[in-house]
Parts: C-alpha cells; sequence; structure tokens
C-alpha cells in the first residue's frame, strides 16, 4: 500500500488559478483536450512537446493560442529544408562604428517557441536547436548566451508527406518532454468548429481576459515539485522504463517488439509529468492512474521497435499499454 499520510507540505496554490489559461484555449480550439493538457503539464513541468497529426488539425492554433494566454514573447519558424542555424539561433555582426562583432540574437531567443513542421529542417538546424533543447543556452562562435529562464519549444511536425522532410533524430526526440499524436475531431466537435469559423468571420478572436504572469507560472512550477510522491511509485516509474530495455523478463513478445527501450530522461519524464498530472486534476499526491494516464505520451517517441514488430503491425501505443499490463501496480 502506498504510504499517504507523509506527504510534505499542504498544497499553496489552487489549479483553478489556470482557468483563464483554459478559457482562452477552448475559445479557439474545438476539442483535442488532450492536447491542451499535454501543452498545460509540459509548461507546468519545464520541458518541450512535440505535436503530431494530420495537416488542418489546430496544432498551429493550439499553440499560437497558449502563447497568448501566457505572459512572456512568442515567435513562430516555419522550418524549411534551406533553412540555416543562423536564421534559428543568430550571428555575430560586425558594427563599424564600435570596430568589433556584436551578437544579434535570432528567433529561437523568446520565451514561447512554435517550431512549425520542424523534421523539415535539416541536420545542422536540428543540432541548433537540441543545444538549446537540452542544454537551455546556444554557442556562437567561442561564446555561449543563456535562453531565457522561461523557455519552451513547442514543435509541431506532419506524419504523411515525406518528401523535403528529415528524420528527426533520436537523440532530439529525447529533447521532448512529451509526444502527443492529435486525432481528427468526432462529428459533434467538427459542426462546433464550423460555428466557431462563422462567428470569427463576423467578430475577430477576443484576447485573453489576463494574461498568465511569468512569477505565477514559476511558483505553480515549484509548487509542482513538490507535490508528494510515493517511493513506491519510484519504483514503479522505474520498474516501467527498465521494462521498456529488458522487457523479456516481462513478456516474449515485447522483447520481439523492442530494439530499444527508452533512456533515463524518460525516468524524470514520468515523475514530472506525473506530478503536474495530479496537479491539474487537484490532487495532493500522485497515484499510479496519473503515472498511467500520462506513460504513452512521454514514452511514445522513446521507444524503437524492432523491424519484426512493425511488420505485425506493432505500435509503440500498443507496446506501451502491454508494457503498462505486465509491470505489477504497487
Amino acid at each position: 500500500m502506498l504510504n499517504i499520510n507523509n506527504r510534505s507540505g499542504d498544497r499553496r496554490l489552487d489549479p483553478s488559478m489556470l482557468d483563464d489559461v483554459r478559457s482562452h484555449l477552448s475559445s479557439r480550439v474545438i476539442g483535442q483536450r488532450e492536447l491542451i493538457d499535454s501543452m498545460l503539464i509540459c509548461l507546468l513541468s519545464g520541458g518541450h512537446l512535440l505535436v503530431e497529426g494530420m495537416p488542418g488539425l489546430a496544432k498551429t492554433t493550439a499553440v499560437k493560442t497558449l502563447a497568448e494566454a501566457v505572459e512572456g514573447s512568442f515567435h513562430r519558424i516555419q522550418f524549411t529544408p534551406d533553412l540555416l542555424p543562423s536564421d534559428l539561433i543568430g550571428t555575430d555582426i560586425y558594427r563599424h562604428e564600435k570596430g568589433d562583432f556584436e551578437f544579434r540574437p535570432g528567433p529561437l531567443f523568446h520565451n514561447i517557441l512554435l517550431a512549425d513542421e520542424v523534421n523539415r529542417a535539416p541536420a545542422k538546424v536540428q543540432s541548433a536547436l537540441l543545444e538549446s533543447m537540452g542544454e537551455y543556452q546556444v554557442t556562437v562562435g567561442q561564446k555561449t548566451y543563456k535562453m531565457p529562464r522561461l523557455f519552451m519549444v513547442l514543435a509541431t511536425q506532419n506524419p504523411i508527406e515525406q518528401e523535403g522532410t528529415y528524420h528527426l533524430p533520436e537523440a532530439q526526440l529525447d529533447r521532448f518532454l512529451m509526444h502527443v499524436w492529435v486525432d481528427y475531431p468526432n462529428r459533434e466537435e467538427e459542426l462546433s468548429i464550423l460555428e466557431l469559423d462563422s462567428n470569427q468571420q463576423l467578430k475577430p478572436p477576443a484576447p485573453p481576459v489576463k494574461e498568465f504572469s511569468q512569477e505565477d507560472l514559476f511558483r505553480v512550477r515549484e509548487d509542482v515539485a513538490k507535490l508528494y510522491l510515493d517511493p513506491k511509485l519510484n519504483n514503479y516509474i522505474v520498474d516501467l522504463v527498465q521494462a521498456s530495455r529488458k522487457p523479456g523478463a516481462y513478456d516474449n513478445d515485447l522483447k520481439r517488439w523492442c530494439r530499444f527501450g527508452a533512456s533515463p530522461r524518460a525516468t524524470i519524464a514520468l515523475a514530472r509529468c506525473a506530478r503536474a498530472r495530479a496537479w491539474l486534476d487537484g490532487d495532493e499526491f500522485v497515484a499510479p492512474h496519473h503515472i498511467q494516464s500520462i506513460a504513452a505520451d512521454v514514452l511514445r517517441h522513446r521507444i524503437l521497435l524492432t523491424f519484426e514488430g512493425e511488420a505485425e503491425g506493432v505500435t509503440s501505443d500498443a507496446f506501451i499499454n502491454r508494457l503498462l499490463g505486465v509491470v505489477a501496480i504497487p
């Protein structure tokens, strides 16, 4: 049994303080509850999000709407095959009046960055983005420049258009805290989308009632980090990640399907995201269902399947669901 009586401190902040952010998102984005929750979890956990889905599913709209609701600068970069690293991070410019070079920051130096169709950028650009995501800094020449304290990359990619695209390296995929798949809306949601579009043609969308301040955001992040996570659940998280690397100890099919398991970053991500999920739910401690609810989004891009598994039609999600079924819950 989990020990829930030894929680370190009581909750100081209320999840309702994010109601204005949620309200603004729901006013522009119909449905897509999982996407909205994933964006908020990454925002509260201090991580980056990769959003994948078919064209026209409001991926870009959702990211831009979140940026409107949060205090800070926002920039959108449309990734293309001819993009250069300097187009992203900036470059040194010679100032004749000073007789010296001066660094001019690129669009990367914003609080919230939308990397639209990130898989269209070549390897050099991917490596420049990787350093900023992993180390929260960029290096130009012999100098290193720190990113803002609030720095979040929300990247989108299209799974069907492969011409002129570059496969994201596993090292960069691992930098994303979560990878969420966006699906088509149902019939009722699509009717609501039609109504929303008609209204927006007659009246411009309203701005957010109030921006969520960076000061409040960092207070919430601290509150989330203090949310109680029982040591038994730490063991459960480690067991899940270890099982992804050595699945043969649990299931022969899992062993056949898995080529590489998740890295230690997945262990950290599971704990962080589970805390954020519990905080958003208004709970005072992390429970097993919080971990299970975010497991697919945290592990999806960190599990590499074998050719045999792919040939059998096994997906990463199917592998993760099977994994959750065989690893014992404390």
